[in-house]
């Protein structure tokens, strides 16, 4: 299972106009390279009589083929190609497969009026079913595309359509309220607004005609520092035009801040048993959507709609952000970028043997059953396992002490492992969270790209000297620690507010100092029990949370230092916690709050790591297949 990159014969085609060529190999299909001919603005006309328009690529073959579809609300003719993410579809139509790049309903060239994920599951199914029936087409369809592009995916396949025959959602989540627009309870604002602004909300406008809005909102969307620090998020401006809203959505979303109704109209994880294809996921592990990603490869495993869908589920995750994929003209942060070439992504490549298996049933090796290709960081190596989390596991428990005060990285908070020596006798650690001031995000699992928002690696230095972050160190490892899986913090702390936020940043400490965050999560106070019936707290109360740091795979080498960050905000990456319980973004009111974190024997305060023996080496490169 564990092999090196394949490489495939075929290039780039280029087109121009009307059509875009490649020299025939003998006998079409079977050499594995066709002529295609491009056909724009293809229409398709969905239940309710709107048409959505498609670019067509048709391959030149001896005989009926697949369809390969991307339904795009980013435009049609860019098909989220290279640097970002894929082969250009001429490159997939080249090996034989009818391609089809469609906008979807009000985007681009395509009629309706566009509402974020509402009309989806519909038109993907009508989209999937009148592309089975393009001439030339075999029946069968598969489906592939990132982000909102994935989205499609999902939404259209738990809609059951008969001739869908596999997915290849890359970079995208399960539910489009909890880890999608929240997390955990908190709205993820620098995603949100810039996504709004500069994609969504610009592209509609235009296809609506209105060009001047288009131009504003994709303005602000350049310059979203300027935008996000305006309160109340539910008056936000930008989205209003001459007395109506342009982007509704937007507001629906802030109004909806809990898991309610709103929200379980669009999501997949109540929907695995519809879902009856075999799934190629791709995710980073600084990616916005890498924990719903993993959800829907384990919920599919146990709930997909037929064994051959649960047998055939497998998920790829490397060192990534959202749209760095690891290739050389990616927009990766600099540390991700420098980990070098055994970090590329094996996206076209595999979706492509994904598709020749499910697709053409050609015996290539990619089912596997269940299977897992994870990237771990510090080693720099390629591992597979059969299931998530990986088979072995061991839990482990490091505890939070300090002598004095665990408050920034001059102050003595230790992280120690359960049952080791006891290090301070201070039962608490607390500091001022001010939301007016919130602690600057360094890095993180933001969207979309490093230099536009909280994503990536970096140095976590210039922001450790702030009182309002505890810090937790270990001693230096004398071995190396293999952690990798989704990692947990309960946290007993209390409060002088009615609703409040805790933050948690899991850090690799080099011997030179250097802090490398590996994930965060996020746990807002009155979601502590349920996302759906908000509870407030009592202000001086101890409550116990369980704070989800989002998953890893990071070998400490020996010599490195384990650490825990313990906070309030994180800024831009989420919108500050007024602290008031005020219904979320109705009010632009904030107050401070003393927050104070017990760890004595009543409070046992934990980091919970998922910790695998340290492996032999693993693959220098890529999966293969």
């Amino acid at each position: 299972m564990r092999r090196g990159v394949l490489a495939l014969g075929c290039c780039v085609l280029p087109f121009l106009g009307i059509a875009a060529h490649a020299a025939p190999a003998p006998g079409g299909e079977a050499g594995g390279m066709c002529r295609v001919e491009k056909h724009a603005d293809v229409p398709a006309r969905m239940r309710d009589g709107v048409i959505l328009r498609a670019d067509v690529y048709q391959p030149q073959t001896n005989g009926p083929v697949p369809v390969i579809l991307m339904r795009t609300q980013y435009g049609k003719a860019s098909a989220q190609t290279q640097p970002d993410r894929f082969q250009s579809p001429a490159w997939y139509a080249a090996h034989c497969y009818i391609v089809v790049i469609q906008d979807i309903r009000g985007q681009g060239r395509s009629e309706g009026t566009f509402y974020e994920y509402r009309n989806d599951r519909n038109d993907g199914y009508d989209t999937v079913e009148w592309a089975a029936h393009l001439p030339g087409s075999n029946g069968r369809v598969g489906m592939y595309g990132s982000s909102y592009v994935g989205a499609t995916q999902w939404l259209a396949a738990t809609a059951t359509p008969p001739s869908l025959a596999a997915i290849v959602p890359s970079n995208t989540g399960s539910d489009y309220g909890d880890g999608w627009t929240y997390e955990d309870g908190a709205f993820r604002l620098g995603f949100i607004e810039p996504w709004m602004l500069s994609d969504i909300g610009a592209s509609s406008a235009r296809n609506r005609g209105e060009t001047a809005l288009a131009d504003r909102l994709a303005a602000a969307g350049r310059n979203p520092a300027a935008w996000m620090r305006f309160l109340p998020y539910a008056d936000f401006p930008l989205f209003r035009d001459r007395g109506r809203d342009v982007a509704p959505y937007f507001y629906d979303a802030v109004r909806h801040s809990t898991s309610d109704a709103y929200w379980r109209a669009f999501d997949i994880r109540s929907r695995y048993d519809k879902v009856r294809v075999p799934v190629l996921a791709f995710d980073g592990w600084y990616d916005a959507f890498l924990s719903g990603a993993l959800e829907n490869f384990v919920g599919m495993q146990r709930a997909g709609g037929t064994p051959d869908a649960r047998r055939n589920q497998r998920i790829v995750i490397g060192p990534w952000d959202h749209i760095g994929w690891g290739r050389p003209d990616s927009e990766m942060s600099p540390r991700l970028l420098a980990i070098g070439p055994v970090a590329n992504s094996p996206v076209n490549e595999l979706s492509l043997m994904w598709f020749d298996h499910f697709l053409k049933g050609r015996d290539n090796g990619v089912e596997t059953g269940p299977r897992v290709d994870y990237f771990t960081m510090g080693e720099n190596r390629w591992h597979s396992a059969g299931a998530w989390p990986v088979p072995g596991t061991q839990w482990q428990r490091w505890s939070l002490s300090s002598a004095a005060s665990a408050a920034s990285v001059m102050g003595d908070g230790v992280l120690s492992p359960e049952g080791g020596a006891t290090h301070g006798a201070a039962a608490t650690d607390s500091f001022t969270y001010d939301p007016a001031n919130p602690v600057p995000s360094v890095g993180g699992h933001s969207c979309c790209g490093w230099d536009m928002g909280p994503q990536g690696q970096f140095d976590q230095s210039s922001i450790e000297q702030r009182p309002d972050i505890l810090v937790y160190t270990s001693a230096p490892l004398d071995r190396a620690v293999d952690v990798t899986g989704p990692v947990m913090v309960e946290l007993y702390a209390a409060t002088s507010a009615v609703d409040t936020d805790f933050t948690a940043k899991l850090v690799d400490v080099a011997p030179d100092g250097t802090a490398i965050n590996l994930n965060n999560g996020i746990q807002v106070a009155r979601f502590r029990n349920s996302l759906e019936t908000p509870e407030p707290v009592k202000p001086g109360q101890v409550y116990r949370y369980r704070i989800r740091v989002w998953p890893t795979s990071n070998l400490f080498l020996a010599g490195h230092r384990i650490r825990l960050e313990i906070s309030s905000s994180d800024y831009p990456q989420f919108a500050p916690n007024p602290n008031t319980g005020a219904p979320f973004g109705q009010s632009a009111t904030m107050v401070k709050a003393t927050q104070t974190i017990w760890h004595d024997r009543a409070h046992p305060s934990a980091l919970i790591l998922p910790v695998l023996p340290v492996p032999d080496a693993g693959i220098a490169h890529p999966p293969q297949r």
